[in-house]
């Protein structure tokens, strides 16, 4: 009988997404390297130990038959690059050619979908592996089906242990994802807790910037949840665990909305109530809010139940103080005593929210639960999608055309100084070059740190652990720590894997011989990279910055009209509204995210950077706003004020359509209008008579309405800036 608190530690241990990706590879690897022992042919452990990584990275999230397909296409990817190579490989120009086309084929896949740009790159991978091999053998001699066939056995075994796994933990992914998800939720929520933080001459800018860079972090956690909630919904037949799972992302969405939302300025409203202890007790409240978020993440990841009551209190003491406010009866807080009342029914519905979440199966089914899928509906879907992207403009194109001129120039400088195990010098190559120059300087700064630090490593360890078992051991290691860091840290997988392939190379030979070849290698391969997306047309995020922007604009007039339409025909969580609202936390964290890349490129390049900070906090102080009307959605019956509000959103619409089309033409922005300033002035003036969803809705119009001028400076500053420098643009 396990104790309790063992069983604890296991459930963390398989709550770990990558634990299951290091199991799998773990067996993989132990699998071949025992067979090979077994079978007296070490020398069969690199070609085995190599297909096993190119299909381990070639694995995508799927239900078990969509792996399976996967995997059929990948294996028949892998054989055509591998016999290819054995076939070309003696005929320089004819493998530089072929090498030069198929690294802008499997580049472009990339315009397809994600999962398609995976199997393209790992495709890559193993044609420069086995370029690897046939160099190791001295060139194409003796069997020429061995290399390939070995390749292909070491992708097919990693393959069906994949399938194997998502056939007999189908959830886990899911499980896996939401608590990632919630996770970065309760981590949100913290962050904006601290917005509410009651102090005079609180730094605002620094902490919305903050949150915009959170916000960034959560959508991509709610884009990948939903990949994997969409391969098990696809055919529209989900089993009950899926279906409870289903609820829980969208209640996710639903907390999401209301955690984004912002009801007023609170600087204004942490100075009008200074003496009260009211927006301590939001603070609190949502604090603790965000702490159950990352509870309710721990539960999901440990299959335990989640028990959520501790807010309940700290709620009723909020409620407490905005009544006793509210007895002052003071006229100069009635206007902030109705913004100050929403933020507390936000913070309320939230709460109860939360409760929620602790029985799932008794949430009520979602109106439209439909997921919208990006991926191709067909062969021809996939072609049109490629062929809209063959132009110089695309940054999948450009990015197809400049690794393939880099890995070219890398064979070319291969063949001209012939140094010993070239060929790593085009996998740093492939592995160091990203689509834009900040991911490729992290990326070369991280590869040459990891393969110095593997390098020592490794001569320390063959020194001290001469015998070949012991290294076969430490290479199995390798290769799983490897698998687990490579997405969250880079430097230690380099060294890893550096490592698998010294104890590798050990086994069939001297380890030390590969030390200096694999140094100088991965130089040149991290030069070779670098300079080509300097070079070859750079993909500097400033060129774009006015797109980017225009996009964020778009998206949130596109959502602007959905929550107004919701106010009149009623609150509808359907795949237009949701959809809406995605496309523009979407567009807010694809901004934050170039702006991050800015900071890591050369000082002339990023001239507009803090311009474009400013531009990312009043953004996402738009997005608030506007995500507080979708939080409160409800029918408002036709009374007096209907057309103002109709009329208002409208011009606050086409103006953000009029600023993005600007930015987007580089044409120019009026910096102020007298007809919003008339506008907001209108929409300030609350009648007494008006109903409080009425209020609440004029209110957050004027907000947005008065985020127009700040946008408009703004965007036209940065257009004159451009302007003044045409050379960078």
């Amino acid at each position: 009988m396990l104790s309790p608190s063992l069983r604890h530690s296991l459930r963390r241990l398989w709550g770990n997404a990558q634990l299951s990706y290091g199991v799998r590879v773990f067996i993989a690897l132990s699998g071949a390297m025992l067979l090979c022992w077994q079978q007296d042919r070490l020398e069969q452990v690199i070609p085995l130990f190599l297909g096993i990584i190119a299909s381990a990275l070639a694995e995508t999230d799927d239900n078990w038959f969509g792996r399976l397909q996967a995997l059929l296409v990948t294996l028949v990817c892998f054989a055509i690059a591998a016999l290819a190579v054995q076939y070309l490989f003696a005929s320089p120009w004819l493998f530089v050619s072929a090498l030069a086309l198929s690294t802008f084929c499997m580049t472009m896949l990339g315009a397809v979908g994600p999962r398609y740009a995976t199997i393209g790159w790992a495709t890559l991978i193993l044609a420069i592996y086995t370029m690897i091999g046939v160099d190791q053998q001295g060139g194409v001699a003796g069997n020429f089906w061995l290399q390939p066939l070995l390749l292909l056995a070491g992708a097919a075994w990693y393959g069906l242990l994949s399938v194997l796994w998502n056939a007999l933990f189908v959830n886990q992914p899911v499980q896996q994802g939401l608590a990632r998800l919630f996770d970065e939720l309760g981590t949100y929520l913290k962050i904006k807790s601290s917005l509410l933080e009651p102090l005079r001459q609180l730094d605002v800018e620094e902490r919305r910037l903050e949150l915009a860079r959170q916000n960034g972090r959560v959508v991509t956690a709610f884009n990948q949840t939903k990949e994997i909630l969409l391969q098990r919904v696809g055919n529209g037949r989900t089993g009950a665990k899926v279906s409870r799972y289903l609820r829980l992302y969208f209640t996710a969405q639903d907390i999401h909305e209301r955690a984004s939302s912002s009801h007023y300025p609170y600087n204004e409203l942490a100075e009008a109530f200074f003496h009260s202890d009211v927006m301590f007790r939001c603070q609190r409240l949502l604090n603790q809010q965000g702490n159950a978020c990352k509870t309710l993440s721990r539960a999901i990841r440990l299959r335990q139940p989640f028990e959520y009551g501790e807010s309940r209190a700290a709620l009723d003491d909020l409620q407490a103080s905005l009544a006793f406010l509210r007895a002052q009866n003071n006229p100069a807080w009635r206007k902030l005593l109705r913004s100050l009342g929403a933020l507390v029914n936000n913070l309320g519905t939230l709460e109860a929210k939360l409760a929620e979440a602790s029985n799932p199966d008794a949430l009520a089914e979602e109106q439209d639960s439909t997921l919208f899928d990006r991926s191709p509906r067909s062969f021809k879907d996939a072609l049109e999608r490629i062929r809209l992207q063959l132009t110089p403009t695309s940054l999948v194109f450009r990015h197809a055309l400049r690794l393939s001129i880099a890995l070219s120039a890398g064979y070319g400088l291969m063949h001209w100084i012939e140094p010993g195990q070239g060929f790593w010098i085009l996998l740093t190559t492939l592995f160091v070059c990203q689509p834009n120059y900040g991911a490729t300087r992290t990326r070369l700064l991280q590869r040459i740190g990891g393969t110095l630090i593997g390098l020592v490593a490794g001569w320390a360890l063959i020194t001290l652990f001469p015998q070949p078992l012991w290294q076969a051991v430490l290479a199995v290691i390798a290769g799983v720590v490897f698998f687990a860091t490579r997405s969250s840290r880079y430097t230690l997988a380099t060294a890893a894997i550096t490592l698998l392939v010294l104890f590798c190379f050990a086994q069939i030979g001297d380890g030390y011989e590969l030390i200096w070849p694999r140094l100088f290698d991965t130089l040149l391969g991290s030069l070779i990279a670098g300079l080509a997306v300097f070079l070859i047309l750079p993909d500097w995020q400033g060129r774009r910055l006015n797109q980017m922007i225009a996009t964020v604009l778009s998206c949130n007039a596109r959502y602007l009209r959905q929550a107004m339409q919701q106010y009149e025909t009623g609150k509808r969580d359907d795949l237009e509204y949701r959809l809406a609202r995605r496309n523009a936390h979407n567009a807010d964290a694809a901004l934050s995210t170039t702006l991050s890349n800015m900071l890591l490129e050369p000082g002339h390049f990023r001239k507009d950077a803090e311009l474009g900070f400013h531009f990312l906090v009043q953004t996402h102080t738009l997005l608030s706003y506007l995500s507080a009307l979708g939080a409160h959605r409800e029918s408002l019956t036709e009374e007096l004020g209907d057309s103002l509000l109709d009329d208002a959103s409208e011009r606050i619409a086409a103006a953000l359509e009029s600023i993005a089309a600007s930015l987007n033409e580089r044409g120019s922005v009026a910096v102020h209008s007298e007809e919003e300033e008339a506008l907001a002035a209108r929409l300030e003036q609350l009648p007494e008579e008006q109903g409080d969803g009425h209020r609440l809705v004029q209110t957050q119009l004027a907000l947005i309405c008065r985020q127009l001028a700040p946008l408009r400076t703004l965007a036209a500053y940065l257009l004159k800036r451009g302007q003044a420098t045409p050379a960078a643009t």
